[in-house]
């Protein structure tokens, strides 16, 4: 149990059974009546987002939350199979969990897993990943001037838009929060 004077960004709060991650907050101490909390609170789950306001003081349940830096190995069926590094544990997290963060994950590559009671809550990647570039098509002599996109299909089978000048078989670095293409990754040492 904390108060809502414990408040800070990134806590998640047990809402009559729903976890919530506060992204935002803010103490109001209005000249007549009494302080409050306004808060922007994120379902951990399905990634809503509302405000709510609480009292100054008024005790609100937080929830632990195990963030682990985990070693995605394969994929099995809907399931996407992690490893704890320190016990070599093998979890089952489901795809809806996994959610978008699937279409910038290959094989061994590092991710932080949140868990609550020993659920799989949700997935965080680095905020940029590199990954090649395994199908587009190519673009036209005199367009590279234009700034324009084409669609792209990556490694791991997402589409995302890249400039024109960009070829199949590159390695390029791109946003996993938004898959912005970020540019190209040089192989010269």
């Amino acid at each position: 149990m904390a108060t809502t004077n414990d408040l800070k960004n990134g806590l998640v709060l047990n809402l009559d059974g729903q976890l919530w991650t506060v992204t935002a907050f803010q103490h109001v101490k209005p000249g007549k009546g009494g302080a409050f909390v306004r808060t922007t609170l994120k379902h951990v789950l399905t990634g809503k987002v509302v405000d709510k306001t609480f009292n100054a003081g008024t005790k609100v349940d937080t929830a632990t939350v195990d963030k682990r830096g985990m070693t995605f190995l394969y994929k099995d069926g809907a399931d996407f199979i992690f490893m704890d590094g320190d016990t070599y544990d093998q979890i089952p997290v489901p795809g809806d969990t996994v959610g978008d963060a699937a279409n910038y994950m290959l094989e061994n590559q590092e991710a932080v897993v949140a868990m609550h009671e020993g659920v799989p809550l949700f997935i965080e990647l680095p905020t940029s990943v590199e990954l090649v570039i395994e199908h587009t098509d190519p673009g036209l002599q005199g367009d590279r001037s234009t700034g324009g996109t084409k669609p792209a299909r990556l490694e791991t089978g997402a589409e995302i838009q890249v400039p024109l000048f960009v070829t199949t078989g590159e390695k390029i670095k791109v946003d996993t929060r938004d898959g912005r293409y970020l540019g190209r990754i040089s192989d010269k040492s």
